[in-house]
Parts: C-alpha cells; structure tokens; sequence
C-alpha cells in the first residue's frame, strides 16, 4: 500500500454537492461513520484512505470528495435500534431524559431511535412509551460536542 492509494481527505456535507458527480456510494453503520483515518471499500469495489485532518462523523447523505476528483456518497447502513414511540408531550419528555444521560439518539418528529440499551428501553417503557426493535438507518444527533471524541461514561449507569 503505497503512495498510489486513492485518499479522501474532504467530506461535502448532505445537500451541497453535485449528485452528478457520484461515482460510487460506501454503507456504513453509525460506528462506522465515526472515523478519522481508516482504509474504506466503496459498494463498487474502490478501496481509498479515508484521511482527514480530525475525526469527522458522516452522515448519511454526504460525499466523500476522493483527490481523483470523484465522489463517493455515504450512505447511512439499517442496524438493529430501539425505535421509542409514544405521545408528542412524552417523546420531548424521554428526550429530555435521554439526553440528561448522553446517549446517541436520533429525534424524529414522532420517535426517537436509539441503540439497543435493554437498561434505558425498560426505562422509557415504564415512563409509558412503546418500544420496538427495528432494523434502521440509525443518524444521531451530533450533539454539543460535535467535532470531536467525547467519552462521556463516569463510570456508573442509572438504572432507576
């Protein structure tokens, strides 16, 4: 693998670059769409060295500008999530909740999904919302953090 690998060192976000110039798409789980630098296989068989300045979290939806001149579009991969379902007064309530507690949620105008987390699913269950484990695009929210790693586990759960 030497200099002749084909690298990306731009992301175009979702909506602000020519569809016409995608010349192949890469599906990534959530995790996956977590990276910095990592060699990557686009769905047509390009292999290239994602390779940015800072860890960047793709969304679905956005273009990864090869030094080639061509786009490879991110597409966001169906995973196993916990669709949370209920009243609009207590979806804004378990968001609340779900964010007092860090966890990656993507807010949906009737729904939220989160991964699979049995603690937090019997949680917002007993606050009255229904529960199903869906397979689906799974795009959280970047949060006030976006930009960079953040870690945020003290190391206790909140089992209540």
């Amino acid at each position: 693998m030497g200099n002749s690998m084909i690298r990306a060192i731009q992301v175009l976000p979702a909506g602000n670059w020519d569809r016409k110039k995608e010349a192949d798409a890469i599906e990534l789980s959530h995790d996956g769409r977590h990276r910095r630098r990592i060699v990557m296989k686009s769905a047509g068989g390009t292999e290239f060295l994602l390779d940015l300045a800072d860890t960047a979290i793709l969304r679905d939806g956005d273009g990864l500008a090869l030094d080639d001149g061509r786009i490879v579009r991110v597409v966001a991969a169906a995973e196993p999530v916990a669709e949370i379902s209920g009243e609009p007064k207590l979806i804004a309530r378990i968001a609340w909740h779900l964010g007092n507690r860090h966890v990656p949620a993507e807010i949906l105008p009737n729904r939220i999904l989160i991964a699979h987390d049995h603690v937090l699913e019997e949680m917002v269950q007993s606050l009255g919302a229904r529960v199903r484990r869906i397979m689906s695009a799974f795009d959280p929210e970047p949060g006030a953090y976006h930009g960079h790693v953040h870690a945020h586990d003290h190391g206790h759960h909140h089992d209540h």
